[in-house]
């Protein structure tokens, strides 16, 4: 295998999980700061006041986008390593 070939595949694969996670760390970053503005407000400091509803987000949004996670690793898959690896 060619080093500009593989490169290309490890670029993609990277692209796809960089793709893939956004969803999740995009919740978890946005109810992160909702907490912290209320936390500050309010001056309660709860470490699990932060970890719950953070996680909450996580499975919600996770559950929500399962369908086009699947997808989109599926598409990777079978348009570029299964073909490498079948040699065509």
């Amino acid at each position: 295998m060619e080093e500009m070939v593989f490169y290309d595949t490890l670029r993609q694969g990277l692209w796809v999980s960089v793709v893939i996670s956004t969803p999740i760390l995009a919740a978890a970053l946005v109810v992160g700061v909702l907490v912290g503005l209320v936390q500050a407000l309010t001056s309660v400091q709860e470490m699990t006041l932060t970890f719950v509803p953070k996680l909450a987000a996580i499975v919600v949004v996770f559950w929500a986008s399962m369908g086009f996670m699947t997808q989109a690793l599926t598409s990777y898959f079978s348009d570029t390593l299964v073909p490498m690896i079948a040699g065509m």
